[in-house]
């Protein structure tokens, strides 16, 4: 069975047991991480070094990073239905979920952590109000995308790329400031909602 360590309100976390729920992947998770068994310990570093959560051991393999993750679980359990194996259509969907982890991600950054962690350190006025105008204009490209898929960030089908993006939009919604309008965003959420492994890991914990 697939084990899972990091604590279930992780974002990164989530995406992993959202693809387990949509393929039907059993597992066991454990709490690791903040407020849990810390990540810092000899034991979970030599899982990864980076002392960060996700990590799953299938079997004697081990594995970190959790679009990584999410990619290989695909890959072994899909059947190419949300991750096909077509260079180009894989290609469309690899890019989103590059774009979530090292543009989308890092824009958020400052927000989150005054809004929703309240750290004393991210209390700057005008460095907040840069971080959500950074956040918003990422978030409308991910409007334009959506308005012209009139579905999915990669097209008009669920794919692979919409478990980090939604789970992205989900942190959007519950971080508390006044959003800018974005239809297709909104309508693009509530269509996940009616995904059963979005509503189990995708609109609970913490964002």
């Amino acid at each position: 069975m697939l084990r899972i360590l990091g604590r279930a309100s992780s974002i990164n976390v989530r995406k992993v047991l959202w693809a387990c729920a949509e393929f039907d992947i059993p597992f066991e998770r454990e709490d690791w991480g903040s407020g849990f068994q810390p990540t810092n310990t000899p034991e979970f570093l030599a899982l990864n070094p980076n002392a960060m959560i996700p990590v799953i051991q299938d079997g004697d393999f081990t594995l970190w990073e959790s679009n990584t993750i999410i990619r290989y679980l695909a890959t072994r359990h899909d059947q190419g239905a949300i991750y096909p194996t077509e260079a180009q259509a894989r290609a469309r969907i690899d890019q989103w979920i590059d774009w979530q982890a090292s543009d989308l991600n890092r824009s958020w950054s400052y927000a989150f952590m005054s809004l929703v962690r309240h750290s004393p350190a991210h209390q700057d006025p005008q460095a907040l109000a840069a971080g959500c105008a950074e956040w918003g204009r990422h978030m409308q490209i991910l409007e334009r995308q959506l308005a012209a898929t009139g579905a999915y960030v990669a097209g008009s089908r669920f794919t692979l790329a919409d478990i980090p993006i939604g789970l992205s939009v989900n942190r959007w919604f519950e971080t508390p400031f006044e959003h800018p309008h974005l239809p297709a965003v909104r309508a693009y959420y509530e269509r996940l909602s009616q995904r059963r492994a979005f509503c189990l890991h995708g609109r609970n914990g913490t964002p």
